[in-house]
């Protein structure tokens, strides 16, 4: 008994000695200020490291790492260090003894140190983590899950596992931290309706937090474009985090959060505005060439002249430095504020030759088009990318990239086309997408009509390719049976082969897929038809039937486009009245989700299908909102300053009970100083004007005055000037007190010659804008006659003579 005591004593005596000893050990590794501390002490304990010494010593090193800017970070010194590697084999050798979140820490720690994603290490660290999975925290496991993410690993079977377990304890997430890594780490393998529960879920984390960190809201709008997917609800969220935390934002993340921005087709010009003045404060600094590369992207497209000329000198002196990536930036920025600055455009070509062979196919496309859009004059540079396109083409196996490629060759100023190519778009089509086909389609038109294929019978295959091109396309539509796949195809289609073969065969299935229009595709249904022109009434009363009946669903940024639809194409569902009042009391009362700028455009819609809400128009037309507009619009918006023109006529016009002043005489003078020289009609020049000016600055195509007996007036006779468009007067009275009255009887005529814009496609029916326009004339005091393409260029007034007769009739109003 006594020699078992004394044995038992030893055993505590040396246990608390080695506990004493490795607490020790943890509080000097804990204590460490420099990678070398770490080392120093890895290198005397060796045989006294356990599993948590190595777990946490590993972790030091990042933490180290991680207080350093970017710049200064010596990842790669760490990695090499004979220390470094020490620490590796044994982290691998006692990875089963580790804790569950020793193993996901030690996992993210190596991978933030640029440790290969396929070392022993991780692949041992992967397999532990995995085998744990089920029992992990939700923070350990939104860390793990974002370790596979970054390895690429989006669509391994533990990402489908990790998938699952989120979507049985989504209910219990309550950090929006957690839940916004965890979305972005299992995006790819997720169904649309377990997407609809994560979107959900992180609005409300969202609305409930008073506080929320902005890299939180950059990892939504992440997911967001990861599922390609434009939600308003939580873009409108994130856009007002971003706001307030503005001051805290570096020039990385406002480039990052424009660039998603982008992709996802979501634009604020109050934020826009917040990064220009942040940036604009400090341009000089910005001058290493990624930091300079991201604040071209970020200010070039909204700068002023001179910040604009500063941005080009600095691109130019600097631009030697840039990467393959970098060029690729700036080029496409210069396209975007249209600047063919030669100088900096010469360096730009003179950079790619030596980075042209570290482009993948996709960029080598956009690279092209940025060039040829530009008009890049580098011969030997062009000849060097028609060289790596036709190699990616012969070895290509992706249809996408196929069309890419064939679409970019297109663009090419004089280009040989080659057999090979025609053979290769044959070979392709049966895999190709409705968008593929257009590109496709668009190329093989433009060389047939300029003679660019060379060989024997090139025109006749050309012919029969086409054909089997039409072929595809057609059968692709007739096996659709999924609304919503088809939208989102339909999303990428904008070519004149698919509005030619396809556009009315579409609306077809789309009818025949009636029943599918749902609360949720609605937006992209209305996308679909804004874009083709086509003025359906099934699905355009569908479509109003089902917002009436989900109007709380849908957001109000949403409601704007189906509205935009609806004006645009001048067109009343059965319940007109309650689909468009329905409507407005959602806008109405969501108006703060609305930027400034969409205000304006919500305001012109609703006017042109003729509603002026009061809240709105008061909204507008209100001293403060208008400055603060004046200041997003500086160097852009050009639609919107338009669109605030044509509410402001028409609430003048339409509502002068709102005592709203025309306040656009001098942009009016502007724009329209330009306008025509008078020419004869109606037997000479002084009995009518051409290209005329209205009061309320519509301009009309003709305008002539008959008098009571329906002769016309000679405009020399009323005094009337006939060529000096500045001194139109342009009066705030719809009266129009200002022109010369005309004699008892006598009319005022506006004639009009509409082509086919002002039409729906496929119908003779007149669009919105056209219509809203006879409206205001005629308030004006004129008698409108508008002529419609298709009569004018109709067979039957295919001689002068009939034309003549056609016009006269309209012009005195004869049956």
């Amino acid at each position: 008994m006594l020699c078992l005591r004394q044995a038992c004593l030893f055993t505590l005596r040396h246990y608390q000695a080695r506990t004493l000893s490795s607490d020790l050990l943890l509080s000097q590794i804990n204590s460490c200020t420099h990678e070398d501390e770490v080392f120093n002490l890895v290198g005397r304990n060796k045989a006294r490291l356990s599993e948590k010494h190595v777990g946490i010593a590993l972790n030091m090193l990042w933490q180290l790492q991680k207080k350093r800017p970017l710049l200064l970070r010596t990842s790669d010194y760490i990695r090499n260090h004979s220390q470094f590697l020490t620490l590796c084999i044994l982290a691998e050798n006692k990875v089963e003894h580790m804790e569950d979140e020793a193993i996901v820490d030690t996992l993210y720690s190596i991978l933030r140190l640029n440790v290969e994603d396929h070392s022993s290490l991780a692949e041992v660290l992967v397999t532990e983590a995995w085998k744990r999975l089920e029992r992990l925290s939700l923070p350990a496991l939104s860390k793990f899950a974002l370790c596979l993410y970054k390895r690429h690993r989006h669509f391994s079977p533990v990402i489908g596992q990790v998938a699952h377990i989120v979507d049985m304890k989504l209910d219990s997430i309550q950090d929006i931290r957690i839940l916004s890594v965890l979305m972005i780490s299992i995006s790819d393998v997720i169904s649309q309706r377990f997407r609809d529960r994560l979107l959900h879920k992180a609005g409300q984390l969202l609305e409930e937090k008073d506080e929320v960190h902005f890299n939180y809201a950059k990892r939504i709008l992440q997911f967001l474009q990861n599922v390609k997917l434009r939600y308003h609800p939580l873009l409108e969220k994130c856009n007002k985090i971003f706001l307030k935390s503005a001051s805290h934002l570096d020039i990385h993340s406002i480039s990052l959060i424009l660039g998603l921005y982008e992709q996802l087709g979501f634009d604020n010009a109050e934020f826009r505005l917040v990064a220009k003045q942040l940036l604009s404060e400090n341009i000089d600094v910005y001058c290493d060439p990624e930091t300079f590369a991201k604040l071209f992207f970020i200010l070039g497209p909204m700068a002023g002249p001179k910040v604009r000329e500063r941005l080009l000198v600095t691109a130019v002196r600097i631009a030697e430095e840039f990467s393959s990536y970098q060029v690729l930036v700036i080029l496409k920025t210069m396209q975007k504020m249209k600047c063919r600055n030669s100088h900096l455009l010469k360096k730009m070509a003179s950079v790619l030759h030596k980075h042209l062979d570290s482009y993948h196919v996709i960029q080598l496309v956009k690279l092209t088009q940025y060039l040829v859009v530009l008009r890049c004059h580098d011969l030997e540079l062009f000849a060097k990318l028609k060289m790596l396109l036709l190699g990616f083409l012969k070895s290509s196996v992706i249809p996408a990239d196929t069309a890419a490629i064939i679409r970019v060759l297109a663009m090419f100023p004089s280009f040989q086309v080659e057999e090979v190519i025609i053979n290769k778009a044959a070979a392709v089509l049966p895999q190709c997408k409705l968008h593929h086909l257009d590109c496709i389609a668009t190329a093989l038109v433009k060389w047939n009509h300029y003679d660019q294929l060379h060989w024997q019978n090139s025109s006749e295959l050309c012919v029969k390719l086409l054909q089997k091109l039409n072929d595809c396309g057609f059968q692709r539509l007739q096996k659709a049976n999924n609304l919503n796949l088809l939208l989102e195809e339909l999303t990428h289609v904008n070519g004149e082969w698919f509005e030619e073969v396809l556009s009315e065969e579409t609306v077809a299935m789309c009818q025949r897929l009636i029943d599918q229009i749902t609360w949720a595709n609605v937006l992209q249904l209305s996308f679909f038809l804004i874009k083709t022109n086509h003025r359906c009434p099934s699905l355009l009363d569908r479509i109003a039937s089902v917002t009436v009946e989900n109007i709380d669903k849908i957001h109000p940024v949403e409601i704007y486009f189906i509205l935009f639809l609806f004006s645009a194409l001048n067109y009343d569902p059965p319940a007109n009245e309650e689909f468009f009042e329905s409507c407005i009391q959602h806008l109405t009362s969501n108006l703060s989700c609305f930027g400034t700028h969409r205000l304006v455009l919500l305001g012109h819609v609703l006017a042109v299908a003729g509603y002026f809400p009061p809240v709105l128009m008061m909204r507008i037309f209100n001293v403060s909102f208008l400055s603060k507009l004046d200041a997003q619009l500086e160097g852009r918006y050009l639609r919107v300053r338009l669109c605030l023109m044509k509410l402001n006529r028409a609430v003048c016009l339409e509502c002068p009970e709102f005592h709203i002043p025309w306040f656009h005489e001098h942009y009016c003078q502007r724009v329209f100083s330009n306008s025509k020289m008078l020419t004869e009609i109606l037997g000479g020049s002084h009995y009518a004007r051409m290209s005329v000016l209205t009061p309320y600055c519509y301009e009309i195509d003709f305008e002539c005055i008959l008098d009571e007996n329906k002769k016309p007036l000679s405009y020399v006779a009323q005094n009337t000037p006939l060529d000096d468009v500045e001194g139109i007067r342009l009066t705030h009275d719809i009266k129009d007190k200002g022109r010369k009255a005309l004699p008892p009887g006598a009319q005022r005529i506006a004639l009009e010659f509409l082509d086919s814009k002002a039409f729906s496609k496929d119908s003779h029916h007149l669009k919105g804008e056209s219509a809203l326009k006879k409206r205001h004339l005629e308030m004006l005091g004129y008698r409108v006659v508008q002529i419609p393409h298709f009569e004018w260029n109709s067979m039957v007034l295919s001689t002068k003579g009939e034309q003549l007769e056609y016009l006269r009739r309209h012009l005195y109003g004869i049956q």
